[in-house]
């Protein structure tokens, strides 16, 4: 393939596995820190006249700060631009900021199209990234191009035995997501070729706290509920949700979230009785409540056979929407599918 891949290294093995299920090398970088704290990263290997993919996931771990991610990213994007790189893709798995993408207060800065300048400035030709908080902001903040995966195509082969012999219902933790509960119900119908309801939790929020409404808007009953959401942090939203579902004499309850964030604040949502489990995709690496691993209630879904695969169509000129469509139903297909659940 006719491309280079490149993942600093506390994205490495996310970029890895890509370019494993592609069967290519992740190319070298060299990364230093020098002792005053400033940082030098530039590749190991020509890039000259060719098209470039950097993958670097924007969180806080144990060793850097999101900050330190920003910064060595955007170094890097604007090295291979004066390293004469033909086009240059900034692949973000999770993107940072991506809930700041208003002004909610007077004078409030908009981060999320501060960094979308900053990636533009640096030389980034094109970004990917998966489910962004608002897709119609990532889409705006931005004047280059972008595209946009979704994990409700990934989560369906994990359901079989929930989905299989019981009924069940997809619920929204508040009126926001109703849409992307939508999305992932429809995809979950199509696939198991069976009716699936919906409901969504009425909530209101005080200028400086969260406060659920307790109103549950649909059937439940007895029944599966699967709550959809983006990013699971403090797990406060999921716990009033928990909360309402039990009141209402709900079925078994689990959780679908793409980017799990968990902080500290989350381990009491891991203790809450009704919670059967937790998905959530490798965009984040939960090292914040590593101390509870491993931990039956959660399990981390691979999304990195799907950026291989977007990668590859994009390289080539192909449709992700047609990806997007067919990806649950090409289980066989794409057998690098079945690479189960990360172990860490």
């Amino acid at each position: 393939m006719d491309f280079k891949i490149f993942a600093p290294k506390s994205t490495e093995l996310f970029g890895k596995k890509i370019c494993e299920h592609l069967e290519i090398t992740l190319s070298s970088i060299e990364e230093r820190a020098f002792e005053d704290g400033e940082q030098k990263i530039r590749p190991m290997e020509s890039v000259r006249g060719q098209d470039v993919f950097v993958i670097q996931s924007l969180y806080t771990d144990s060793m850097e700060s999101v900050h330190d991610k920003i910064c060595k990213l955007l170094f890097f994007i604007s090295t291979l631009r004066d390293s004469f790189a033909k086009e240059i893709t900034a692949v973000i798995p999770y993107f940072a900021y991506g809930r700041k993408d208003r002004k909610t207060k007077d004078r409030d800065p908009i981060t999320f199209k501060y960094l979308a300048r900053l990636l533009e400035a640096s030389g980034a030709d094109q970004v990917v990234s998966m489910d962004v908080h608002n897709t119609a902001a990532f889409q705006n903040a931005f004047r280059i191009p972008t595209e946009h995966l979704e994990a409700r195509v990934l989560f369906p082969g994990y359901l079989t035995d929930i989905l299989s012999n019981h009924s069940a219902v997809v619920v929204s933790p508040d009126t926001g997501g109703i849409k992307r509960a939508e999305t992932f119900r429809s995809t979950l119908m199509e696939v198991y070729n069976k009716e699936i309801g919906k409901a969504y939790i009425e909530k209101e929020r005080t200028k400086d706290t969260l406060i659920s409404g307790g109103i549950i808007v649909g059937d439940v009953k007895d029944k599966v509920c699967i709550i959809v959401d983006d990013i699971i942090s403090g797990g406060n939203t999921i716990k009033h949700t928990l909360i309402a579902l039990d009141e209402a004499c709900a079925g078994d309850i689990y959780v679908c979230a793409t980017h799990g964030v968990l902080t500290e604040k989350s381990k009491e949502l891991l203790k809450h009785p009704r919670l059967k489990k937790i998905f959530i995709t490798d965009t984040i690496i939960p090292w914040r409540i590593k101390d509870i691993f491993p931990c039956e209630k959660i399990e981390i879904i691979d999304s990195t056979p799907l950026f291989a695969k977007a990668l590859k169509r994009m390289q080539e000129g192909n449709s992700l929407t047609e990806l997007l469509h067919r990806y649950p139903h090409a289980v066989q297909e794409l057998s690098f599918l079945n690479s189960d659940i990360v172990k860490l």
